[in-house]
């Protein structure tokens, strides 16, 4: 669908860790190439559905990346979204070296363990005014 042709960051809008990347992410991307949608928005879920996703990303609730195509997870997201910042950040491309089942291995350590080193909100963040084209849903 056209609808969903933007590169969007997925994350858990409830993960303070998430949140934190988010914003990280909201500078750093200087292009404005990236927007973002929290998983429990019903923009997210929409994409989700439209797109048919459910059995790709079963069981992963914290950063997922669609580019317009096709939805990476895990690890793969997170090179991805950094290769989306351009300049410097396309270097950790280069992470593709690292045999896939090391690198998830780390997300999934960090995922599973991110609301008790990282805390969580109440709520998704609501986006400022300027920010409202890039926070979608």
């Amino acid at each position: 669908m056209s609808e969903f042709t933007d590169p969007i960051v997925l994350f858990d809008g409830v993960c303070n860790l998430c949140n934190g990347a988010v914003n990280v992410l909201l500078d750093l991307d200087k292009h404005k190439r990236l927007k973002f949608a929290s998983l429990q928005s019903e923009y997210a879920e929409n994409l989700i559905q439209v797109q048919t996703l459910e059995e790709k990303i079963r069981g992963i609730d914290s950063i997922l990346f669609w580019d317009g195509k096709e939805i990476h997870i895990k690890s793969n997201a997170i090179i991805e979204i950094c290769g989306k910042l351009g300049g410097f950040w396309k270097i950790l491309k280069l992470s593709y070296m690292i045999p896939r089942p090391i690198r998830d291995l780390l997300y999934d350590l960090i995922a599973k363990n991110r609301y008790r080193l990282f805390g969580k909100r109440e709520s998704c963040r609501m986006p400022t005014p300027e920010l409202k084209e890039r926070i979608l849903g």
